[in-house]
């Protein structure tokens, strides 16, 4: 008797598995988390960084100033995988009125580069 519940809990965990385990295999791209913010208080001028020499199959993403626990922080620079048939789009403040908004930098579809014409 034993046994045979052992058995039933065995089968129904390896059943109930996939389904565990498919939410935890989401792209780190995916899984990435957009917070809008926006604030009263103006970033600081940009930090100066030195751009590397280039690297091939890499997109350079220059640093930013990011907001965290209620002062700006800034985030350097970093190397990032290219997307063939995108560019990258860098994280900015943007004005409006009283209020600066943090708009994530994000990868912006490059139809022409695939031959495709945008301009119908």
């Amino acid at each position: 008797m034993m046994k045979n519940s052992l058995l039933t809990a065995l089968a129904a965990a390896a059943f109930s598995m996939p389904a565990l385990v498919a939410p935890a295999m989401v792209t780190p791209a995916a899984a990435q988390v957009d917070l809008n913010v926006s604030i009263g208080v103006p970033p600081p001028a940009p930090m100066y960084e030195a751009v590397p020499a280039p690297r091939a199959g890499y997109t350079w993403a220059p640093g930013f100033w990011r907001w965290d626990g209620g002062h700006h922080v800034w985030a350097p620079g970093r190397w990032m995988a290219e997307r063939p048939g995108y560019r990258w789009v860098p994280d900015r403040w943007a004005h409006n009125g009283a209020t600066w908004h943090h708009e994530v930098g994000h990868w912006d579809h490059q139809p022409e580069r695939h031959g495709f014409n945008t301009w119908h």
